[in-house]
């Protein structure tokens, strides 16, 4: 592989958002690796990639599992030597959707189940990988977050995500905002930089078929943010080149 190509790991790339983030990464050149929760949904999503003449690798990659994380890290390891994109892509959504407003019903279960999905995994996953991101010229990683984990947006009086009070997973996503902040701070001195994406309201499962975005525009956000030079952004929320309130 030459050089200068560069690697992208994706997590829960199988489909929807994650996806079409590493058909678009890979149509620009970048060799993807694929992360899914299945060995067979990672190779049959690979499978397609290189069926677009796209450079793609299937790496079985459940965030939650330990072990996943430390295999699939030894793999990129073994096979590329280094890592300059990570994009935190795997996430779950609350019980009864987003719209289901509740907060001090959430359960504990309902809590632990997202937090563990959506943030602390993001953790564990980004530090398996930091070793390689640091032996890039240009690491870049990217987590995907939501306009839904704005605290300014949700406590203005008549904003437009007001009546998305998903305490559970908005909260996550709050969180793993700040994970942003902090880890783009710790790392300023370095070539990596990190940010968050809002995708948008895109027709997934999660967003259902009453989203106003197509799934190729939803993973716009994240392409350019794993791309960006090195005067990009570096610890920013951002939707479409736009920086969102946090």
């Amino acid at each position: 592989m030459p050089i200068e190509k560069k690697v992208a790991l994706i997590t829960g790339a199988n489909r929807g958002i994650g996806f079409e983030t590493a058909r678009q990464l890979g149509q620009k050149g970048i060799t993807i690796i694929v992360g899914a929760r299945t060995p067979q949904a990672a190779k049959q999503t690979a499978d397609k990639l290189v069926a677009e003449n796209i450079e793609a690798y299937p790496v079985t990659l459940d965030v939650t599992r330990d072990e996943d994380r430390k295999a699939a890290a030894r793999f990129v390891a073994e096979k590329f030597g280094t890592l300059d994109i990570l994009i935190n892509n795997a996430g779950i959504g609350g019980e009864g959707g987003l719209l289901n407003a509740h907060t001090v019903s959430t359960t504990d279960e309902e809590l632990q189940n997202v937090f563990n999905t959506n943030l602390f995994s993001v953790v564990s996953v980004t530090r398996e990988f930091l070793p390689l991101l640091k032996k890039s010229p240009a690491g870049r990683i990217v987590n995907l977050s939501s306009i839904l984990g704005s605290l300014t947006l949700q406590a203005m009086p008549g904003s437009p995500i007001a009546p998305m009070k998903s305490f559970a997973y908005n909260a996550s996503k709050t969180a793993l905002n700040q994970l942003t902040v902090h880890l783009a701070d710790e790392l300023k001195a370095t070539n990596i930089k990190v940010n968050s994406a809002h995708p948008g309201w895109v027709k997934t499962e999660l967003g259902t078929q009453h989203a106003q975005l197509e799934i190729t525009d939803g993973a716009k956000t994240t392409v350019d943010l794993a791309l960006i030079g090195s005067d990009g952004p570096n610890g920013k929320f951002i939707h479409l080149g736009k920086e969102l309130p946090w």
